[in-house]
C-alpha cells in the first residue's frame, strides 16, 4: 500500500468539504448532499479496489487458485 492513496483520499475529503460548505452558504443544500454522497463513492469505489488488489495478494501468497 502507497502512502500516497491516504494523502488523495484526505485531500478529496477536505475539496468535497468546501464544496458542500460554500453550498450550504449560498442555500443549496439539496446539491450539497449530493456532492457530499459523490465524494463518499469516489472513495468506497479506491478502496474497494485496494481490498480486492489485498484479496488477489493474499491469494498469490497462498497458492490459491
Amino acid at each position: 500500500m502507497d502512502i500516497s492513496i491516504l494523502f488523495k483520499m484526505a485531500a478529496i475529503g477536505i475539496i468535497i468539504t468546501v464544496i458542500c460548505q460554500i453550498l450550504k452558504k449560498s442555500d443549496r443544500d439539496d446539491i450539497a448532499t449530493l456532492v457530499s454522497i459523490v465524494g463518499l463513492v469516489i472513495v468506497l469505489a479506491v478502496v474497494v479496489g485496494m481490498v480486492g488488489d489485498l484479496f488477489d495478494e493474499i491469494k498469490r501468497v497462498f497458492d490459491f487458485t
